[in-house]
């Protein structure tokens, strides 16, 4: 099993088997990292697990997740929705296709996922779903834990791959939150062409070349990589540089002013230090993403899916995959397709990618012809705003009030709507700024048709603000308490010692 580079075709060759046991290894190890990883998610806050708190992994890890915790593989469920949509429509669907794929899916989102699913359902159309003016939660990790499906589908065809990303990505994020999705692919696409573990480090520093290098999502990779240069063995001496520079989360409301960090770059960072660090051993690779904390579980995913789209199934330890058999028939949550269907799935649009894009399937063998991979635009969330406070609102059953000196302010709000009788009331509000009645929005209670951030509004007259919200058909069963607002600034603040 190899893959065979000619360069004066500009063409790669790789056997259908190997082809397919790297695209059967990506889901598994996908797979594996998320269900490992889960028992520490959000548990270490801008802090890592110590060497001597142990990690559980057995046979029955697997099927006690899917049987019990089915929402936790919302880095799966998503990249499925979006496969079915190619199956039935092909690559070419547009956008809106994707968006309505989950946007009333049976299955639980979070964050800049389920802010996307709900402009969506109230009527606001992609790439505006997921721009931060519309979007609070732009920047968060969510495209990039459920950007594998454009990579696997495009081995060594990089640009191919970001063109899905564009499409796909934009639904629900922006700026570094759409990055972190187009770095994953990459890494994916560069992963099932490359021969040998020793070609980890040269795949993330091509990969991370696709992202425009004035970004803080690049600056953040590039840093990792450094660090890991002059400290190449302490995950942990990098693990605080990054944290000391990249930890501050600028848009998502429930991450500001707290250690919770679920923004896109800082958890990039710790799948780049796993997959480094990890040095091609699946064991490092799923112990150091997991322990660097923050999203301890998409992030060993995303690691261990690229390690094993570049050394395919077959190497992956049987002590990792113990329990997959008891699990690869399942479907995930809110689908009809399982492990087993996934990567048929990934492999079958491979061969339709390599053919659209000029390359050959033969009978033991596809010939892929190389795309020399271009830097995609410069986007940039949250731009000018800054941190600055954080105000507790008056709050009566019929009125919420603040006011403010800044450009800006969010609302956190979930999960403090809620619906005592579960009878998936659906609030009717008013926003006023300043006294001018700027937004009628709807606060579902129903969980997978709410407003994950209820208000905000930036890019406001840099003064003084009176915000007011009405809720204009209060009940008994039901009410709305938002725990704050994060408010913004034009410039930012540093303490100074």
């Amino acid at each position: 099993m190899s893959v065979t580079f000619n360069k004066e075709k500009g063409e790669i060759t790789i056997s259908k088997d190997f082809l397919k046991n790297k695209i059967k290894g990506a889901w598994a190890a996908q797979t594996i990292g998320v269900t490992f990883g889960v028992p520490a998610e959000f548990k270490y806050n801008s802090t890592y697990i110590q060497d001597y708190q142990k990690l559980e992994w057995n046979d029955s890890s697997l099927a006690v997740e899917f049987r019990e915790r089915p929402g936790t593989y919302d880095d799966i469920y998503m990249d499925l929705s979006f496969m079915k949509v190619i199956e039935e429509e092909g690559v070419d669907a547009p956008a809106q296709s994707f968006a309505n794929s989950f946007a009333n899916a049976d299955y639980k989102l979070w964050f800049a996922n389920q802010s996307a699913r709900y402009n969506i359902q109230n009527g606001l159309t992609p790439p505006q779903s997921g721009h931060w003016l519309n979007n609070p939660c732009a920047d968060d990790i969510d495209f990039q834990i459920e950007a594998d499906f454009a990579g696997l589908m495009n081995p060594g065809m990089v640009n191919s791959a970001v063109k899905i990303c564009d499409k796909v990505g934009h639904i629900m994020n922006y700026g570094d939150g759409y990055y972190g999705g187009v770095f994953v692919a990459t890494l994916y696409s560069k992963a099932l062409v490359s021969n040998d573990i020793i070609d980890i480090q040269s795949i993330v520093e091509d990969a991370i070349k696709v992202i425009p290098a004035e970004s803080k999502f690049a600056q953040c990779i590039k840093d990792v990589i450094k660090w890991y240069k002059e400290e190449p063995s302490d995950w942990k001496s990098t693990w605080v540089k990054t944290n000391r520079k990249w930890s501050e989360d600028i848009g998502s409301p429930l991450g500001v002013f707290q250690p919770f960090n679920i923004d896109a770059k800082i958890n990039a960072a710790w799948v780049v230090t796993g997959l480094l660090y990890g040095r091609g051993d699946f064991t490092r690779t799923f112990e150091i993403a997991t322990r660097c904390g923050d999203d301890a579980d998409c992030n060993p995913a995303t690691a261990g899916g690229v390690l094993a789209a570049l050394v395919g199934y077959d190497k992956i330890p049987p002590f990792w995959a113990q329990g997959l058999d008891k699990v690869e028939n399942l479907p995930f949550m809110g689908t009809d397709i399982s492990y087993n269907l996934a990567y048929e799935m990934s492999y079958r649009h491979a061969e339709e990618m390599i053919v659209r894009n000029k390359g050959k399937v033969k009978k033991d063998e596809v010939i892929i012809r190389i795309q020399e991979q271009e830097t995609i635009p410069l986007e940039v969330a949250f731009e000018g705003h800054y941190p600055k406070e954080k105000i507790i609102p008056n709050q009566t059953e019929r009125e919420i009030s603040f006011e403010f000196e800044g450009i800006g302010f969010a609302l956190a709000g979930p999960p403090d709507i809620q619906d005592l009788g579960d009878k998936n009331h659906v609030f009717e509000t008013e926003l006023y700024i300043d006294g001018e009645l700027v937004e009628k929005a709807k606060l579902p209670t129903e969980r997978n048709k709410r407003r994950f951030t209820p208000f905000w509004r930036y890019q406001l007259p840099k003064g003084n603000h009176k915000v007011m919200i009405k809720i204009l058909n209060p009940v008994e069963h039901a009410k709305v308490e938002l725990r704050y607002a994060v408010i913004y600034d034009d410039k930012p603040f540093k303490a100074e010692f």
